[in-house]
């Protein structure tokens, strides 16, 4: 009797201990969008853009805070080439992906100057965080710009965000989805309007002779 209570006890704790490994995997998303073309007057530059594998290959994790919730993982860094390659294209008349970083002595591509993007934190809410039907992203950037010899021009960061209800979609990833993509046309709608305004890359445009009237208001 003793032996058959040990083994029904073992066949329990194996089925919870399997229900639960199965219950801990992580939720994972990664983010795919559209990120339309933005219809602006090029600037009359070559922009070198570097783009390091922590950029490419971004992705954020989460861990559960509950028994009931899950692990996540957002998976961004293609959508972020996506979506910056997309738009540096129509702020500047030449774009140019170096395949190594700017480095002193190392030959490259002739460009008038190299941009670094940098994702310093994501952040995310979801209904279980919150206890409102409403899926967020925040986005804090960083970016360099240097010469083609490595030497700082500028650096500053911006934030971006991005929130989507959860009425219209069907899953929690697709919602999280929807909030990143929103979070990254929202980075790029940023990025157009405060590039010129830092004042160490507007004192370069002005050297380059690149800031034309419309830029100066």
């Amino acid at each position: 009797m003793t032996s058959v209570k040990c083994k029904r006890r073992r066949t329990l704790f194996i089925t919870a201990l399997f229900c639960t490994l199965v219950g801990c995997g992580p939720t994972k998303v990664v983010v795919q969008g559209h990120f339309p073309a933005p219809l602006i007057e090029p600037l009359p530059l070559t922009l070198g853009v570097w783009f390091s594998e922590d950029f490419t290959g971004h992705e954020f994790f989460d861990g559960a805070k509950a028994s009931e919730e899950s692990n996540w993982v957002v998976n961004t860094g293609a959508a972020q080439v996506q979506m910056w390659d997309r738009l540096l294209a129509s702020m500047f008349e030449q774009v140019t992906v170096l395949k190594s970083p700017p480095e002193a002595g190392r030959s490259s591509p002739i460009v008038d100057a190299v941009l670094i993007p940098h994702v310093e934190e994501l952040q995310y809410a979801i209904p279980a965080h919150t206890q409102i039907k409403v899926y967020e992203i925040w986005m804090r950037y960083r970016f360099e710009l240097v010469t083609i010899d490595g030497q700082p021009i500028a650096e500053w960061t911006m934030s971006s965000y991005g929130k989507t209800p959860t009425a219209f979609l069907q899953s929690d990833q697709e919602a999280v989805n929807l909030a990143a993509v929103m979070a990254l046309r929202d980075a790029g709608a940023n990025f157009i309007s405060r590039f010129s305004q830092t004042p160490a890359v507007r004192e370069w445009l002005q050297n380059k002779g690149a800031l034309t009237e419309a830029i100066a208001q």
